[in-house]
């Protein structure tokens, strides 16, 4: 059913909506997105819109703003394009601090109360290593595997990528070869050259780069996971599946976390540019 939510959909969805809220309006890129948002903005002065992806979030937006539709924000993920220096240009759009909505989660103490649950306390303490910074150096490579995929335009398929493949379930660090390997697997790719692609993914690291901006939310939970069942819990792997994991902390994330990041001052910004139009408590 997702192909047929295009962006005049939305863009009329909303326009009906209107004739009955005179509120604002915000639209994000999918409907966990929508439901994470909806516990984080005030309900009776703002709508959340689900636009089925970050493509479709701004053109949903081009549409309303052509037609001078007032009270209209966007939040999408900045996946690559803060490291791109491609930031969106229009006022109403805003993107994540870092990578992506599920980075936000794992940068909060969300992680640490859903690590009280399923971590164990013995094994994280033995680290003595912060939990996130072992996630990081293990989601970095695949990071920077993504980002080449996307500048060489290579179309790498991730969905589905069988992360056991090239991980060390002790240590949860990755094999840069087997990623590669596994990468050109999932994607059906025999043609790739794999030492081709190493060299570019070595070429492209640079401690320049905030490793929260190169990581994507999903592989670290998906890494957070296996971890889970060994080096850092003694849990069933059915427990925590990463789309589980990524539940429990969007449950888990309180407003006040948000209230410390860099999009709640930009929300901010923008409703002092926009009133009457109100998407945070006040």
């Amino acid at each position: 059913m997702r192909e047929f939510i295009t962006p005049d959909r939305v863009a009329n969805k909303i326009r009906l909506m209107r004739t009955q809220f005179q509120g604002s309006f915000l639209i994000v890129e999918g409907d966990t997105d929508a439901r994470f948002y909806k516990n984080l903005v005030n309900k009776e002065k703002c709508r959340v819109a689900s636009a089925n992806g970050k493509k479709n979030v701004i053109q949903v937006l081009d549409i309303l703003e052509s037609d001078e539709f007032l009270g209209v924000l966007a939040i999408i993920d900045a996946d690559f394009d803060r490291l791109e220096n491609n930031l969106p240009t229009q006022s109403n759009i805003l993107i994540t601090d870092n990578h992506d909505l599920e980075i936000m989660l794992l940068k909060s103490p969300a992680l640490e109360k859903f690590l009280v649950e399923f971590g164990s306390e013995d094994k994280i303490k033995i680290l003595n290593q912060d939990v996130r910074s072992i996630l990081l150096a293990g989601g970095v490579d695949i990071g920077y595997l993504r980002w080449i995929s996307l500048k060489e335009s290579l179309d790498l398929k991730f969905e589905g990528l069988s992360f056991s493949k090239f991980i060390d379930k002790k240590t949860l660090a990755v094999d840069r070869v087997k990623l590669i390997v596994a990468i050109k697997n999932n994607s059906q790719k025999p043609q790739i050259n794999q030492q081709e692609i190493k060299d570019k993914m070595e070429n492209l690291i640079s401690p320049n780069y905030n490793p929260w901006c190169v990581c994507c939310g999903h592989d670290l939970i998906e890494i957070l996971s296996i971890g889970l069942c060994q080096f850092l819990g003694s849990n069933n792997s059915k427990d925590v599946e990463a789309d589980k994991i990524e539940k429990i902390l969007r449950l888990a994330y309180e407003s006040s976390y948000f209230r410390k990041t860099k999009l709640y001052s930009l929300i901010q910004q923008w409703e002092s540019l926009n009133t009457p139009f109100v998407i945070l408590h006040q």
